[in-house]
C-alpha cells in the first residue's frame, strides 16, 4: 500500500461538512498550510479532548495562514452530536469520510468492538498540506494516544515559515 509522502501530492480528498458543503483539498487556497485531522468519531474521549483543543488553538493556526478541518467516517448525525455535545461551534467539521478514501491516506481502520463504536471507523492522523497540495507533514496512529501535541505544532507552523525549513522524510 502506498501513503501519503512529504514532497509529493497529497492524495484526493472530498467530504462533505456540517454546514451542508462539500469540503475539497484541492480547492483549498491556504496562506500557508492546510491542516487535516482525522479523528475515530463520537465514541472516542480522546478525540472529544484532542478536538476540544484545536477548537481553542483556531485562532492562532489562522494567524498563522493555517486552514483547520477535522473528519472522521460517522454519519451526519454523529458528526452532529460531537459538534455539540463536544462545543465546537467553529471547528470545521466533516463526515461520512469513505473507507477507500480513509485507505488512501493510510488510516488505520478498526472494527468496533463495545457499545457506542461504529462498525468500522478509521483511526486518527494529522496531516500538514502545503500551498501545492503537496504532504509536508504526517502522523498516522494505530490507536487513540500519541497524536502530534497542537500547541507545540502552532509553533512548529512559525519555525517552518520563518526558517523556510522543508518538507523531511520524502524517501522510501
Amino acid at each position: 500500500m502506498n501513503r501519503p509522502t512529504p514532497k509529493h501530492k497529497a492524495p484526493d480528498l472530498k467530504f462533505k461538512l456540517l454546514d451542508g458543503n462539500l469540503w475539497s483539498l484541492e480547492k483549498q487556497k491556504p496562506d500557508n498550510f492546510i491542516l487535516v485531522v482525522f479523528y475515530r468519531g463520537l465514541h472516542c474521549p480522546i478525540c472529544k479532548k484532542y478536538l476540544q483543543q484545536l477548537q481553542e488553538l483556531l485562532p492562532e493556526f489562522e494567524q498563522r495562514g493555517v486552514n483547520v478541518v477535522a473528519v472522521s467516517m460517522d454519519t451526519e448525525k454523529r458528526a452532529k452530536l460531537s459538534r455539540q455535545k463536544w462545543e465546537l461551534p467553529d471547528l470545521t467539521l466533516g463526515y461520512e469520510l469513505s473507507e477507500d478514501t480513509a485507505r488512501e491516506w493510510a488510516l488505520y481502520l478498526s472494527a468496533g468492538v463495545k457499545e457506542g463504536e461504529p462498525d468500522k471507523f478509521s483511526e486518527p492522523g494529522l496531516f500538514l498540506i502545503d500551498t501545492k497540495n503537496q504532504v509536508y507533514y504526517s502522523a498516522i496512529n494505530s490507536n487513540p494516544w500519541g497524536r502530534p501535541y497542537l500547541p507545540s505544532f502552532v509553533k512548529a507552523v512559525d519555525y517552518i515559515v520563518s526558517a523556510n525549513y522543508p518538507a523531511r522524510g520524502e524517501m522510501l
